[in-house]
């Protein structure tokens, strides 16, 4: 399975937020969307960062609350690992594992196209397997 056939399951669009809007207004947004992580970018194309539920609260616990009122560009992964829809589900599911992140946004041309999670790449596989079996399963009985 492709990483482009995982996006055609997920709702159209990724979510980004502006670098300099404050870890409060990302915290926020993170729970009104129930997602996360969301890629930081001006102008919704060009990836400028990262930021995961998991920095807000490594933030929250090293500085405290003074930390909500920083901007989210202080605490963002600028070292951004992505990916390309042509990518495998497999080697995207290797690549999060070691990496030990859980979101990586889609890219072609240096654009953004696209953010899917490990839960994304897991439930995808997990289809698949199923799809694999029940056709086993068909030859085995002859169907």
């Amino acid at each position: 399975m492709l990483v482009s056939q995982i996006l055609k399951q997920k709702p159209q669009g990724v979510i980004t937020a502006a670098p300099t809007i404050s870890v409060a207004e990302l915290a926020a947004l993170l729970a009104e969307r129930k997602i996360g992580a969301v890629v930081l970018s001006s102008n919704g194309e060009t990836v400028q960062g990262i930021v995961s539920e998991r920095d807000v609260v490594r933030v929250l616990g090293q500085k405290g609350a003074v930390s909500l009122a920083q901007p989210v560009s202080s605490i963002m992964t600028t070292k951004v690992i992505t990916c390309a829809p042509e990518d495998s589900a497999d080697g995207v599911l290797q690549l999060m594992t070691d990496g030990r992140f859980r979101h990586l946004p889609v890219i072609v041309g240096g654009r953004l196209v696209g953010f899917i999670s490990i839960g994304d790449v897991v439930k995808a596989r997990l289809s698949e397997l199923a799809m694999e079996k029940d056709a086993l399963e068909g030859m085995i009985k002859g169907f």
